[in-house]
């Protein structure tokens, strides 16, 4: 009797720790100056949230839209904590039904193509120039842009695959005479002399956002909603506290009080996208059909939570 008393312990036990060892993957993503996501992880808000479903939070530093998509495609990633749109379309272009379940900014003045020291001044110096940056991404999109304004395309550059900061260290080094940069890297890049020739302003409206798969949003709805909640509770206490959250920012991004104060006042931050948005969304579509940078049309609507909108 008592061997199976103990027997039935131990699968209780067993199935005890079964329920807690659930794991959330969500990415965590600081660039260009995500603050809510920031407070989020630092403050522990998403890994209080789901600790009421006995859900432990691990965090990924994946950067990159398209990477995030990927990892979301193979189930190594629950949340994209924050895609850009322009990711999001091409993967759902690509038959990866990724999903907008919140919004994050509108980042328009945090974009550029930076030329290096001595380089590149303008757009149309670009023709037969190396230009780095991250592909399938909104600064892929606002380089593509600016090209198709001089009446050039993506085969008229040198265009390299690199993250952002392999970009600045390349831009920095000479090896590349001009790079997709964002944020801090803008910044720190002028600093040291580099210009900036463009910003994506009066080409793009980038638009971040928060992202899951369908498969994820199907099978763990209650997931979804408490990384939503943290979301807003974030953007709450940055509302209530905006110095202590640039401070934040700055620690976080190693980067100054003041050129994070400016990179806050960039950053346009919103928690759901509105109707404008998703106009802002079919004329991207329509741009990245147009210049090969998406593969098939996709349902705007299908793709953006209704919980994502504003009401």
């Amino acid at each position: 009797m008592n061997k199976k008393l103990v027997s039935i312990a131990l699968c209780a036990l067993a199935f005890s720790s079964q329920a807690l060892s659930e794991t959330l993957n969500i990415s965590y993503v600081r660039s260009p100056f995500n603050l809510q996501m920031m407070v989020m992880k630092e403050h522990g808000i998403l890994d209080k949230e789901m600790a009421k479903q006995n859900v432990d939070v691990k965090w990924h530093e994946i950067t990159s839209g398209a990477k995030q998509a990927q990892a979301l495609a193979s189930g190594d990633l629950h949340i994209a904590g924050v895609m850009n749109t322009a990711s999001v379309l091409m993967a759902n272009g690509a038959n990866n039904p990724v999903r907008v379940i919140a919004g994050v900014s509108r980042p328009t003045d945090t974009f550029a193509i930076v030329g290096a020291k001595g380089g590149p001044k303008s757009v149309a110096d670009l023709k037969g120039k190396k230009i780095a940056g991250p592909k399938g991404t909104v600064l892929h999109q606002t380089l593509v842009a600016a090209l198709v304004k001089e009446n050039m395309t993506i085969q008229d550059v040198e265009f390299i695959q690199m993250g952002l900061p392999q970009a600045f260290a390349a831009l920095q080094s000479g090896q590349i005479d001009a790079a997709l940069l964002a944020a801090g890297f803008v910044i720190n890049a002028e600093k040291d002399g580099a210009n900036v020739i463009t910003t994506a302003t009066g080409l793009v409206v980038p638009k971040l956002v928060m992202a899951s798969s369908e498969t994820i949003i199907n099978q763990h709805p209650n997931w979804i909603e408490a990384a939503r909640k943290a979301h807003d509770d974030a953007a709450k206490w940055i509302k209530n506290n905006p110095q202590e959250a640039i401070e934040l920012g700055a620690k976080l991004q190693q980067i100054s009080i003041e050129d994070a104060k400016k990179l806050y006042d960039w950053a346009h931050f919103t928690q759901r996208l509105n109707e404008e948005d998703m106009k802002s969304l079919a004329l991207d579509m329509q741009f990245m059909l147009e210049n090969d940078m998406m593969r098939q049309p996709v349902d705007i609507k299908k793709i953006v939570q209704v919980k994502a909108l504003e009401e």
